[in-house]
């Protein structure tokens, strides 16, 4: 499934606000690369995060690179995603979930899904 098809009806710009400031806020707190600023991208109801590529890996010259996209779903849960960088799509890696535990599995990201 496409990130648009996930979509829900995108919340008020308020709403949308807020949950962009939560995303903010949360991601000071993640585990890995914590030396880089993540940007946070609202695309109608959805999240996309980029940060600057520390590790080289996907980016030689360390430019902004897509680390995940969260999608809202219905009864207030999400999808995460994480960039599969090598094929250019989304990979859902973890579904139907509240953001609280969708951010704490992006911030934790022990198996590198997200922080390449």
């Amino acid at each position: 499934m496409r990130p648009a098809d996930a979509a829900i009806a995108a919340p008020g710009a308020q709403v949308l606000d807020l949950i962009q400031l939560r995303l903010q806020r949360a991601l000071r707190a993640r585990q890995r690369y914590r030396y880089v600023k993540p940007v946070v991208l609202a695309e109608g109801g959805n999240f996309r995060i980029q940060s600057p590529c520390c590790s080289r890996h996907v980016d030689p010259q360390g430019g902004q690179i897509d680390i995940a996209l969260l999608a809202p779903q219905p009864g207030g849960h999400w999808r995460l995603y994480a960039r599969d960088h090598a094929s250019g799509t989304w990979i859902v890696r973890f579904d139907h979930q509240p953001l609280d535990a969708a951010l704490e599995r992006l911030c934790t990201d022990t198996e590198r899904q997200f922080w390449p």
